[in-house]
């Protein structure tokens, strides 16, 4: 997935230095380039196909947290401790 996109962004750059250089080119127009043809079509295939892994991630967080909870003792009075008596 990593290699495609970079290959991409590559890609993406290269059209917009040849439009920067250009010389019936713009910064302005190489910028614009830039934009729609590399930074956010990347972005969004980069967040579409991470989704599989962030909910992969986010179900571990959540089991780690259930099994934590359920490992601790109760609360209550201190394990091992006499209850404190009262005097008379």
């Amino acid at each position: 997935m990593y290699l495609v996109a970079i290959a991409w962004a590559y890609v993406a750059l290269m059209m917009a230095a040849a439009e920067a250089l250009s010389p019936q080119g713009t910064i302005l127009g190489a910028f614009i380039t830039l934009m729609l043809y590399g930074i956010l079509p990347l972005g969004l295939l980069l967040y579409i196909l991470g989704t599989p892994g962030r909910r992969r991630r986010r179900r571990a967080a959540e089991l780690a947290a259930e099994a934590d909870a359920g490992s601790h003792p109760p609360a209550g009075p201190a394990q091992g401790l006499a209850p404190e008596r009262e005097e008379a």
